[in-house]
């Protein structure tokens, strides 16, 4: 019998089969953690060693196979965000907090057998990079948004855009994108004193990109190759996308059905056991994301317009949103015509057979789940990169319609209805639908073995595991 290889002889012989080990830090909301955990996901499945840096406050939200979940330090372990309470404030202390806790975790891994080689994080985190370089590793930026909205930012950023913008020039046009006028445009570039936290740490995303290794974009070459390569030389990115769990798009990770991550508990065998009542491509779902908090007045009308539709509806609203609802309307929904929920499994839901439109507030996510599984959208923007996105989901993409507002700012239960009829119904709902089916088609190519976005990240290994071995050699 051979004798069995001593402790240390079978720890490197273990190692050698990792092809590096990369840090991903996201920004603590739902939207950004959701792709860098899958992303590391993405890499764990071809051999790569993946940990998710959280803060202390989200990490015990967080479980999902073959990933390691390591805690940092915002300032604020105990709420988050909410605990802090202001954009400016919260980011300083995150910045200092979390570069020296993410130093930390790298400095403790430098003393085991797998030592950190690369620390992809969220752009909007760009402190991550500097304590990268610190240690001499790799830094690679992941941008949580499209490709069309960093082309903005970046020209913005270098001085090729001056802000405000002259509303007397529009539409505007920069290079890979179509005309864009004012209303297709993020809105803090509408109105840049209405939000200069916000918009302040948008700009920050570009403020040492060029000392990046790499920039990730969750995009995709079909969808918005022509949008990268327009910026492509201030904004280099990889489009690797789309980050959404491998049961959706392309099997090959298997068991692979869900992000991993919830700040929130979801109903999911409640709202499946509902749909299944439902006869195929009946059913409106409705969700405005994590973020996004609508007036009273927004919310009554769109309630009236599901309403009166007469359309089979499931909406999420969540706990602090839904005292805004019309009591007449609660009552309504023991008809069984509609379903309102605190929360649920958006992409189980997108998936199912009975659900044939999707009510959306057009965030980046949001649209990449739907267009990944073929679901027509109504898009209704609120601020942000919203706008843009939805510009894209009815002019660009011909995937859905985008809901009117009135001078007061609201979509009236009319013009709900008016879009619930002709992404239902209308003429152009079966080209919408055959739209959906091409991009979900071509989302699937991009991220299968050989595909665009599967060539990407094959190719940010290649260059992972050189450094790896060379650095853990002696470990």
């Amino acid at each position: 019998m051979e004798p069995m290889p001593c402790s240390n002889t079978r720890q490197k012989m273990e190692n050698k089969q990792i092809k590096g080990h990369v840090v991903l830090l996201p920004y603590p909301s739902q939207g950004h953690i959701n792709p860098l955990l899958q992303f590391a996901k993405r890499l764990a499945s071809k051999g790569v060693k993946a940990t998710l840096a959280t803060t202390r406050y989200t990490v015990h939200s967080i479980s999902a196979a073959h990933i390691g979940v390591q805690p940092i330090s915002d300032g604020f372990d105990e709420g988050g965000f909410s605990q802090a309470g202001n954009v400016d404030f919260y980011l300083k202390s995150f910045r200092d907090h979390g570069s020296r806790t993410l130093a930390e975790l790298i400095d403790n891994f430098s003393n085991s057998s797998v030592p950190v080689n690369c620390v992809v994080y969220d752009s909007f985190l760009p402190w991550a990079l500097d304590v990268a370089k610190q240690h001499g590793i790799y830094g690679a930026a992941f941008f949580t948004n499209s490709a069309t909205v960093c082309n903005i930012f970046s020209h913005i950023h270098h001085g090729l855009l001056a802000l405000p913008l002259d509303r007397g020039t529009m539409p505007l046009v920069l290079p890979g994108l179509p005309p864009l006028n004012s209303r297709d445009l993020p809105s803090f570039l509408r109105c840049p004193d209405s939000y200069p936290a916000y918009l302040a740490m948008k700009l920050s995303q570009y403020s040492n990109l060029n000392e990046a290794d790499w920039v990730f974009g969750n995009t995709f070459e079909e969808l918005e190759g022509k949008e990268a390569r327009g910026v492509s030389e201030i904004w280099p990115a990889k489009l690797i996308g789309p980050m959404v769990p491998s049961a959706y798009l392309d099997g090959r990770m298997k068991g692979d059905r869900g992000y991993g991550s919830s700040l929130w508990k979801p109903l999911s065998e409640e709202c499946m056991e509902w749909l299944e009542t439902k006869p195929s491509n009946s059913v409106v779902y409705v969700s405005f994301g994590s973020m996004v908090s609508l007036s009273e007045e927004q919310i009554q009308e769109i309630a009236w317009g599901l309403k009166e539709s007469n359309m089979h509806f499931l909406w999420v609203v969540r706990d602090t949103e839904q005292q805004k609802l019309p009591q007449c309307f609660v009552d309504y929904l023991s008809r069984e015509k509609g379903k309102v929920v605190t929360w649920c499994n958006q992409l189980e839901i997108l998936a199912h057979r009975t659900v044939g439109c999707f009510v959306t507030h057009c965030g980046w996510n949001s649209t990449l789940e739907g267009l990944s599984l073929g679901v027509p959208m109504i898009g209704v923007p609120k601020w942000t990169d919203q706008l843009t996105d939805a510009k894209f989901v009815e002019e660009i993409w011909g995937i859905g319609v985008r809901a009117e507002e009135d001078e007061e700012g609201v979509v009236r239960k009319d013009e709900v209805k008016r879009c619930l009829k002709e992404v239902m119904e209308g003429e152009k709902s079966k080209e919408m639908k055959r739209n959906a089916n091409k991009w979900r088609d071509s989302a699937k190519r991009a991220i299968d073995q050989g595909g665009s976005s599967d060539e990407c990240i094959n190719e940010f290994i290649q260059r992972l595991m050189p450094s790896y071995h060379n650095f853990n050699g002696n470990c």
